[in-house]
């Protein structure tokens, strides 16, 4: 009972001090911007909603150039980048350099599209970066103002296998400091907002990314994910993103490094409009190590096994979820039924109320060496190890004895056996829809619901829903077994033909959930 009484204690105060300071903060907070009620301008070329796979077969084909599709999106940056400060730092004249070799290379190609497609699968496809990659001559600050100077003579190798696909890189985008917080906002490019309604956050740490691809301005982009950093943003700005099986995709040229055993729940990914191009992206940036998802390998949805998990049990830490995620997620559960003639098992996993406690716990063991991890603090201050009480307070309060002994163990096992090679969770992406600037300051906690599938090691996809009675986007994270990646992203291909996918930010104002009550999705189509 002990543990209990603590868990309820540090509960109610954790309530009581985020009452306090969140009425201090709209006390003092700015007023709202002028322009937050502004909507993003309509994207009138029509190249800019074409799947990045699809542009490339088009380029091809001569039915269109590289330089028009590359020139097409420096266009819709340069429209608006002054909205929602996604992109810190553009390559366009060199991009335009790049699409103009990549249009003579397809004309005096003599072996054919074939040829093209199979050693360059995305030639001439734009694309964007998260900053804290190495990109060779942009910035690689991680919104660090002693950084601001760093540019990256070097490509980091999953940014590097994509220029080798064909890929012409457009820029670098925002993302949080140190890439360790729920928002895009640091003191050397600002904030960034997000483009359904520029008064909220675009999510942290990939939220430049999830802006920039959401505002029609980029079509893929390549993000990182040690406890959400995709998935987050993907699921504030309506897009897909994906969280690779641990391993699988290098995350070498990243700053900050991961130490102690971070490496083994930092992960490299995907970051796109149209669910078609995810499975093209894996196995670029993959590489070798793509043979081990057998992603060309058929999926029969109607085979596979669902589960759907509502909530985290009620975890003090953590919001509740929001209804309409709730509901979005049933929606999710009847369609399946419905069109696959699927039976979805909705159950409790009573370990998912630790999943901040033991996110925290295992970024803060050491390594096989016993060498402890760097610190955020140290990494701020470059040098001199602090101690947050507060999250010291938090690490381990409440949690049952077991938990403290192996923490993450138990509910690994309980989910590997669980989904097996045939099974997809269904999990919220986060337990509240996108939250106005600064507000993640209060809910610091709510990035548990996707931090403790990097713990787990697990393939996670998020795909949006439709959007909210407000207009924000919703969603859900598709969870499988170790190296069963296929599973969630054929399902995410599914619930796009279901439920319409991505939505134009700028035509928000009609219907905004209309994609729930979308033409029934055909499972012969798998």
């Amino acid at each position: 009972m002990a543990p209990r009484r603590m868990e309820r204690f540090l509960g109610r105060m954790l309530r009581v001090v985020v009452k306090v300071l969140f009425a201090a903060f709209k006390l003092l907070a700015p007023q709202q911007r002028s322009d937050d009620n502004r909507r993003l301008p309509p994207i009138a070329n029509t190249l800019l909603t074409v799947p990045a796979i699809q542009l490339a077969q088009k380029i091809r084909r001569k039915e269109v150039t590289s330089v028009e599709v590359v020139q097409a999106y420096i266009d819709r940056i340069q429209e608006v980048n002054p909205l929602i400060n996604a992109v810190v730092k553009d390559r366009f004249a060199a991009a335009l350099q790049e699409a103009t070799l990549v249009d003579k290379l397809v004309v005096e190609e003599t072996g054919g599209e074939d040829v093209l497609e199979d050693r360059l699968p995305l030639l001439g496809v734009p694309f964007t970066v998260k900053e804290s990659f190495a990109l060779q001559g942009m910035p690689n600050s991680t919104g660090l103002p002693s950084r601001r100077s760093v540019v990256s003579g070097i490509d980091a190798p999953s940014v590097a296998l994509l220029k080798r696909a064909g890929a012409i890189p457009l820029g670098v985008t925002n993302c949080s400091e140190l890439c360790m917080w729920l928002e895009s906002h640091n003191h050397v490019y600002g904030i960034t907002r997000n483009p359904y309604q520029l008064g909220r956050g675009a999510g942290g740490s990939s939220g430049g990314e999830g802006s920039v691809i959401a505002s029609g301005a980029s079509v893929i982009g390549v993000g990182s994910d040690i406890g959400g950093s995709i998935r987050m943003p993907c699921f504030f700005n309506g897009i897909f993103g994906h969280k690779p099986t641990s391993g699988i995709v290098c995350n070498d040229g990243q700053y900050p490094p991961p130490s102690g055993q971070q490496p083994g729940f930092l992960c490299t990914g995907p970051m796109c409009r149209y669910a078609q191009d995810l499975v093209p992206m894996l196995k670029i940036m993959a590489g070798p190590d793509a043979e081990k998802l057998c992603l060309s390998a058929d999926v029969d949805l109607s085979k596979l096994r669902f589960f759907s998990v509502p909530h985290d049990g009620g975890s003090p830490l953590s919001s509740p979820v929001d209804p309409q995620l709730i509901q979005a997620q049933r929606k999710v559960v009847e369609r399946l039924e419905a069109d696959l003639g699927v039976k979805v098992k909705e159950m409790r996993i009573p370990q998912l109320k630790y999943s901040f406690q033991i996110w925290g716990a295992m970024m803060s063991s050491p390594d096989k060496d016993g060498k402890i991890p760097t610190s955020f603090a140290e990494l701020m201050n470059g040098g001199g190890k602090k101690v947050w009480p507060v999250w010291e307070l938090f690490k381990w309060g409440g949690v049952p004895a077991s938990f403290r002994l192996a923490p993450p163990f138990l509910l690994q096992r309980e989910l590997e056996e669980l989904l097996g090679l045939d099974g997809v969770l269904l999990y919220p992406s986060h337990p509240q829809l996108a939250p106005k600037h600064h507000y993640p300051l209060f809910t610091p906690f709510n990035f548990s619901y996707t931090g403790i599938f990097n713990i787990l090691g697990l393939p996670v996809t998020q795909c949006p829903l439709g959007l909210s009675e407000e207009g924000l986007p919703l969603g859900v994270q598709l969870v499988a077994g170790k190296l069963q990646d296929r599973l969630t992203l054929a399902t995410a291909l599914y619930l796009e033909q279901a439920f319409g996918g991505w939505r134009e930010p700028g035509h928000t104002a009609q219907e905004p959930t209309s994609t729930l009550n979308a033409p029934r999705f055909h499972s012969d189509t798998t």
